[in-house]
């Protein structure tokens, strides 16, 4: 059997209302660290901490509970209910929530307003990411983990998608875990952590940080 090393001796913190940058190869654990973080997998050692929940202890309820009070996902890939409306689609969160944004506020965060009835096939692939992210944002989350959210995407629409999610950051307060290959998009971060073979090699504030118009691709 061989064994692999996913995450070795990572220390991280997140603060409220701080854009963390995540950036790394493929297979440095990127990913495996926002899943841990998100409560979507559990460490075999070490210690995980929401506040003063110990997460590496929590129950299968208790991680469910976690994700759904307090955790807001947005990935590469859309996963949008194809036969539902964009509203419908973020009402599947806001009706399981415990102290929502409508769907239709939800929706005019990330500029969609005037798109909350039309159907996932309806919609480009940028306005599907920010339905992604009105969804993941609509429970008022406490942490917002966004896998490759721009991965699918031409340099304007990520653009637009990096703006949706820095305004989110900004106005609700929301502690955001962003996970890309592209060097560029580090520069709207407040933070930029950078893993390789698992382990955390660089972990800086960024000071030169941009809007995220500002990007070049």
């Amino acid at each position: 059997m061989v064994e692999v090393w996913a995450l070795r001796g990572v220390d991280l913190s997140l603060a409220e209302g701080e854009m963390v940058v995540l950036l790394g190869a493929s297979g440095s654990g990127k990913s495996t660290l926002v899943n841990i973080l998100g409560g979507l997998d559990l460490p075999t050692s070490g210690r995980v901490f929401f506040r003063d929940q110990d997460l590496s202890r929590a129950s299968d309820r208790q991680l469910t509970a976690f994700r759904r009070d307090h955790v807001g996902f947005v990935f590469q890939f859309y996963n949008l209910v194809p036969s539902l409306t964009a509203r419908e689609n973020v009402a599947l969160v806001t009706e399981i929530a415990h102290d929502p944004m409508t769907p239709e506020e939800a929706l005019d965060r990330v500029g969609l307003a005037h798109r909350i009835d039309h159907f996932p096939a309806e919609l480009s692939g940028g306005e599907q990411q920010r339905v992604a992210i009105a969804r993941a944002i609509a429970k008022r989350p406490d942490v917002l983990l966004c896998d490759e959210p721009t991965g699918a995407l031409d340099s304007q629409t990520g653009v637009q998608v990096l703006e949706a999610l820095h305004e989110v950051n900004r106005d609700l307060g929301t502690a955001t875990v962003l996970i890309t290959h592209n060097a560029s998009i580090q520069r709207i971060a407040h933070r930029v952590v950078v893993l390789a073979d698992g382990q955390i090699i660089r972990d800086e504030v960024n000071t030169t940080r941009v809007l995220p118009s500002e990007v070049s691709w």
